[in-house]
């Protein structure tokens, strides 16, 4: 692995870009500049760019709430989310009909066209989490407690990852809440990174692919079961931890993950 100082290094290696969005993009509340500047050079290079999230919402409420925050349209043709991966099997009924929805209500549009099989938690076929409840949002043993009755019902989690930073703050994601399930005995089925079917969507075989992002457990993990080369942005999920072993190698080993490049932010 090496330090890469700046994206134009080597961008002329690959066709194609699979960059994270969150911790790399924007943290939540603002686009990153120097991100920008980045996709702005690689558009003008005639690279192809696609946006992966784990956001458990369709892609179109992923892009307008980048819009709002001033990002170009012109970068956002391709955009794809775990949360549209997911509502493409929910709406073909691919884990039974009727659902228990373990989020908050801001997730609703997953299952818009299924809304009306959405049922409680005992009579359901399936859990469908997005997120945490607004009134548990930082309350793990709450979900313990709720959920142990029921880890012979079908879970599937819409965003694997555990958790995110909102400017500084840390929030936990829906795979803090699979994670949980799965601790309780549970079986979780996942859509999003770092699991390989949402990257069919992305790209085919023929293209020389980067994969971007600062999620150790999904970008990068992603990226390696691919066989992916990847830059790892150092500043992002992972930024406490940094501060806390500020030994790469140690963190990498942990994760048990391979990076070709890191970044501090993604710089063109």
């Amino acid at each position: 692995m090496r330090k890469l100082n700046h994206l134009s290094e080597i961008s002329n290696n690959y066709d194609t870009f699979i960059i994270d969005l969150w911790g790399v993009m924007h943290d939540g509340i603002k686009l990153n500049s120097n991100a920008i500047e980045a996709i702005e050079n690689l558009t003008n290079s005639s690279k192809k760019i696609v946006f992966l999230s784990n956001a458990p919402r369709p892609s179109l409420k992923v892009i307008n709430f980048l819009l709002k925050m001033g990002m170009d349209k012109k970068y956002l043709s391709n955009v794809i989310t775990s949360g549209e991966a997911a509502m493409y099997a929910i709406n073909q009924n691919k884990f039974g009909k009727t659902f228990f929805h373990l989020g908050p209500p801001r997730d609703t549009s997953v299952f818009e066209k299924v809304k009306e099989n959405k049922t409680n938690i005992d009579q359901c076929d399936f859990i469908l989490c997005t997120g945490l409840f607004d009134d548990y949002d930082n309350d793990l043993n709450f979900y313990r407690e709720f959920l142990k009755k029921y880890i012979s019902k079908q879970f599937i989690c819409t965003n694997p990852d555990l958790t995110v930073h909102r400017g500084n703050i840390e929030e936990l994601c829906a795979g803090s809440i699979a994670k949980v399930f799965e601790e309780l005995g549970g079986k979780v089925s996942y859509f999003g990174k770092p699991h390989p079917e949402v990257y069919n969507l992305c790209f085919n075989k023929k293209e020389k692919v980067l994969a971007i992002g600062d999620n150790l457990r999904t970008d990068i993990k992603g990226a390696n079961n691919l066989n992916l080369d990847c830059i790892f942005i150092t500043d992002g999920v992972h930024r406490d931890e940094m501060n806390k072993i500020s030994d790469l190698n140690k963190l990498l080993e942990t994760h048990n993950v391979k990076i070709d490049f890191f970044q501090k932010e993604l710089i063109w």
